[in-house]
């Protein structure tokens, strides 16, 4: 069986045929779970894939800026989409200024707060880059950035590994609803939301095309 899923806005009512710009038409499996039959989910694209490029690409030079370039600077992404963004911001920065840069992952799993109330989790590779990130400029790297939750763990976990000299935070969306006082320093897109909403990031390494859609139920 399968769920129709709308994505951006109606068709006009007057030609039925037009779609406003932005809207699709998608299909969903019931095999997914994080999906409830009987259950119809509104999906609206928030970024485009030409979008996540130049807002990464913003958020290279934006992080070059703010550290005077990429001498001493560490890329850290979190599993799994933080990841695959911490090497793509990493890419663009060695194409601006002719250099690698040094990147890895920090897995947050054994950090989180909430290990005791929801089901395990796989643990996640941590590769640290061989110049280690004693003294040096970390940047964090996450899709989304939601209750601060995941950052609070990102930073416990670094804590167990080395002394940054700082450490920043870049974040493809900032959806708001932070439990914690964290704030990022490099944002892709500020993306309004309600709780009631999810906001999920496709990344064509993962997924198959690059994307940020809002979710509702439809009521």
């Amino acid at each position: 069986m399968l769920l129709t899923i709308i994505e951006g806005r109606h068709q006009s009512a007057a030609n039925p045929q037009a779609r406003d710009e932005g809207a699709i038409l998608r299909t969903a499996s019931f095999n997914n779970p994080s999906r409830e039959v009987g259950k119809e989910i509104h999906m609206s694209v928030a970024l485009s894939a030409q979008e996540i490029t130049r807002a990464l690409t913003r958020i290279s030079h934006e992080i070059l800026e703010k550290n005077q370039g990429a001498d001493n600077i560490v890329v850290l992404g979190i599993p799994t989409r933080g990841a695959h963004l911490a090497s793509r911001i990493s890419s663009i920065i060695a194409t601006i200024e002719g250099t690698e840069v040094p990147t890895g992952t920090l897995d947050i799993t054994l950090f989180r707060d909430d290990l005791r109330i929801r089901p395990p989790r796989p643990i996640m590779p941590t590769n640290i880059p061989p110049s280690g990130i004693e003294d040096r400029n970390v940047i964090l790297v996450d899709d989304v950035l939601f209750s601060g939750r995941t950052i609070r763990a990102a930073l416990d976990a670094l804590g167990e590994i080395g002394r940054p000299r700082t450490v920043q935070l870049a974040a493809l969306v900032d959806r708001g609803h932070r439990d914690l006082p964290i704030k990022a320093d490099f944002v892709g897109k500020n993306l309004p939301t309600s709780k009631a909403q999810s906001v999920k990031v496709l990344l064509s390494e993962i997924d198959g095309r690059d994307e940020v859609l809002i979710e509702d139920e439809a009521k």
